[in-house]
């Protein structure tokens, strides 16, 4: 039998993160490993508990959602993390989808879709709503990355590929037997020719341009 999915809960609302506690206890394949009620807090129990998917809220005292998202960037955390919001303006969830995040449900979600989308962003797959895919194309495509694909190396493409499929630098590095200060450039180099300011662009770049995996 698999290993259960490992699942932090960041919410500074203990009725919130008791409520998912109680929806994830029922599931065999996953495992809530641990709760926190604010991003600093989260981003520490991340790295000591190197869960498999983060919950994590936007609207926190101190540090919020998307800086705690940044943090674990920075720290290049392999956690996949799903927001867990009950907010649904555009300038709420997409700055932590480019912060990093796999994608978000809303606080009222129903038991058995919540359980899907968390082993939707395990398995690397990126979750977005229609309306916020196409806010994020929108941008995409306001730059000038497009038809600028030929120019990407072989390298880059396998790279970028992987981007698509939700790696981390550190996955990425191990796929393709490169060090993830390699791996870095590599994708440093793919956001400057294709004209994109960050991976969520890549990653939307690549599926619309047939250069996912």
């Amino acid at each position: 039998m698999a290993e259960p999915i490992k699942v932090l809960l960041v919410d500074d609302h203990q009725v919130v993160r008791r409520g998912l506690r109680t929806f994830l206890e029922v599931q065999d394949d996953i495992e809530v490993v641990g709760e926190a009620a604010d991003g600093a807090d989260g981003v520490a129990l991340a790295e000591e508990l190197r869960p498999d998917v983060v919950l994590m809220d936007v609207k926190m005292p101190g540090m919020d959602g998307v800086e705690a998202l940044r943090k674990l960037r920075d720290l290049d955390n392999p956690a996949r993390v799903l927001i867990v919001t009950s907010f649904t303006e555009r300038r709420t969830v997409v700055p932590a989808l480019r912060a990093g995040a796999a994608g978000y449900v809303y606080k009222d979600v129903d038991p058995d879709a919540l359980a899907g989308a968390i082993r939707s962003v395990h398995a690397g797959h990126i979750l977005l709503q229609p309306e916020v895919a196409d806010a994020l194309l929108s941008q995409e495509e306001s730059g000038s990355g497009q038809g600028r694909g030929g120019s990407l190396t072989e390298r880059e493409r396998e790279v970028l590929g992987l981007i698509a499929d939700g790696r981390s630098n550190r996955e990425i590095a191990r796929a393709l037997v490169l060090s993830e200060k390699t791996v870095k450039t590599h994708v440093s180099n793919i956001l400057m020719k294709l004209d994109l300011a960050d991976r969520t662009q890549a990653a939307l770049w690549a599926v619309r341009h047939g250069a996912a995996g």
